[in-house]
């Protein structure tokens, strides 16, 4: 009898990087080494107590019932109000908001609402994604039966793409465009000015080239800034407002990536198509998120800002310390790191030469393992970011300036063994 197979759709999906190197540091740690690890993009801070009491308050209040799919109106009007007040996106109420179990089940439900599997012949319609991106982006895109058409970033631009970039990769295929500001994992973003010239050529694209563009924007990291250069949401420039979904969430900003809650917004009559959509295709799978969470959503918007505040300027900190320690260390580059926590470091200096335990570094992944096993430092390869990728590694800066100063000592002295 041949054995019982999962589906080609699953069997071929490629596992997280982020996620295997982590679980390969836990194991290790278990293994009684002293792991240092620079992998997770995870706050090392606990949640605010003002959010924990208002879930811990909603469960003794009985809050422990199914909720309306995309969220209670209550919740969904605060993030309305938020994207209004803060991100200036005008036109959004509720009913232009949705919450999902945390933003990567967001970007997931989009995908499946905007991309359909292709008829027989038919070519796939495109995702644009400028490159290196999240690793996550291009397995949901062709999970939904998209096909993903990268365009390359380098550090010389910061890992930005420009307008004739954009413009030439848009097409009449085209149905998303992502865009990640602040980047994971470039730890970059873009000014007010670069994203008004993007938004220029998607609307002029739209008139003529690809009517059913849409822009998801993910600025999941938008409150965690600190070289200069202010958040701004391409959603709130009117020429492009009413096909951009902003992405978000509680996650990062507010130290809560255990609580899954993600959300996202877009105004217009598309919007609230869209965001129905989403419901329908929710309410096959998850339904609500977790109940009591939302009066925590809420009061994470509403009274936290001073939290979020001291956690950014840490952030700002810990950004000048590890690059400062990394432009010290032989063959290391990385552009300044102005957003989110990651510093996206070429390494490419050191292809060719072999480790002290004797493996050859040609590539991120070898430097990440070779750095790991001799040297017990975890951090992420960049293959899976795509681009230039290969030639990088992503060091997560979400931990204490104690193990910054200890890392980067131990990664001096695994360059240094190099030969």
């Amino acid at each position: 009898m041949p054995p019982i197979q999962v589906s080609d759709r699953v069997a071929n999906l490629q596992p997280s990087v982020t996620v295997a190197v982590a679980n390969r540091a836990r194991a290790l740690k278990r293994a009684g080494k002293d792991v240092l690890s620079f992998a997770l993009g995870e706050p090392d801070f606990d949640t605010p107590d003002r959010i924990k009491q208002a879930a811990i308050d909603a469960l003794w209040n009985g809050q422990t019932k199914y909720m309306p799919t995309l969220g209670d109106p209550e919740t969904r009007q605060a993030i309305a109000d938020k994207f209004t007040e803060e991100n200036r996106i005008p036109g959004l109420t509720a009913d232009h908001v949705g919450i999902s179990a945390g933003a990567k089940h967001t970007i997931y439900g989009l995908c499946q609402c905007l991309f359909d599997a292709p008829a027989t012949g038919e070519a796939p319609a495109e995702a644009v994604i400028p490159v290196p991106a999240w690793v996550s982006y291009k397995p949901i895109v062709e999970l939904s039966g998209g096909r993903v058409v990268e365009v390359d970033t380098g550090p010389e631009s910061d890992f930005k793409i420009s307008p004739e970039q954009l413009r030439a990769a848009l097409t009449p295929r085209s149905r998303a465009l992502f865009l990640n500001s602040p980047s994971n994992p470039c730890g970059t973003m873009y000014t007010e000015g670069e994203l008004h010239a993007l938004a220029t050529v998607i609307a002029e694209a739209c008139e003529t080239v690809c009517p059913q563009l849409v822009i998801l924007s993910d600025e999941i990291y938008e409150k965690i800034v600190y070289g200069g250069i202010e958040a701004f949401s391409i959603g709130s420039i009117p020429e492009v407002a009413e096909r951009t979904v902003t992405i978000n969430g509680v996650s990062k900003a507010f130290a809560m990536t255990g609580w899954r809650a993600g959300y996202c917004g877009i105004p217009g009559e598309f919007g609230k198509t869209l965001i129905q959509s989403l419901g329908t295709l929710q309410g096959q799978m998850t339904t609500n998120i977790t109940s009591f969470v939302y009066p925590a959503i809420r009061t994470a918007l509403a009274e936290c800002a001073d939290d979020v505040e001291r956690m950014r300027a840490a952030f700002a900190s810990r950004a000048k310390r590890i690059k400062a320690g990394l432009d010290r260390i032989e063959g290391l580059s990385c552009p300044e790191p102005t957003g989110a926590f990651y510093a996206f470091v070429n390494v490419k200096a050191h292809f060719g030469k072999t480790s002290a335990g004797g493996r050859t570094i040609d590539s991120g992944l070898s430097f990440c393992e070779a750095l790991l096993d001799e040297h017990h430092v975890a951090v992420i390869p960049g293959e899976d970011f795509g681009g230039c990728g290969r030639e990088h590694v992503r060091i997560s800066f979400a931990c204490s300036e104690a193990q910054i100063d200890q890392g980067l000592e131990r990664i001096d002295a695994f360059v240094r063994g190099l030969g």
